[in-house]
């Protein structure tokens, strides 16, 4: 078997040089602010969701299927929502927003169970 021969005195040539991006502190704070504001609008229009749901569903004699439609066309709807509401929908990045929709259907749906249970 043929041996492969050693090269002494070449050295690997590091030609890459990383350049950090330019970070602006007060940009980063402000969008952070930003949606945690519209996080804060999007939870009281859940618990608001949630309620309404649960009183549709009581009024037409447990229509289960009306709450459930309520929402998810509320989050279907959320982004005109928010537009009604004066918030900048193209501000928000699709990660916030998708986590936004997320929230949305989760505390809707846990308001909605909580409220259709007896004691309430």
């Amino acid at each position: 078997m043929a041996k492969k021969r050693r090269r002494e005195n070449e050295e690997p040539v590091d030609t890459y040089e990383f350049v950090a991006p330019i970070f602006d502190e007060k940009e980063f704070l402000l969008k952070d602010l930003y949606g945690t504001r519209v996080l804060m609008v999007v939870a009281v229009l859940a618990v608001v969701i949630g309620i309404l749901a649960a009183c549709i569903q009581k009024a037409t004699d447990n229509m289960w299927y009306l709450g459930l439609l309520l929402i998810i066309l509320a989050i279907v709807a959320l982004k005109q929502l928010l537009t009604m509401l004066r918030f900048r929908a193209d501000l928000i990045d699709q990660k916030m927003l998708f986590g936004n929709y997320i929230l949305m259907f989760f505390l809707s749906l846990g308001i909605w169970i909580i409220m259709i249970n007896p004691p309430f």
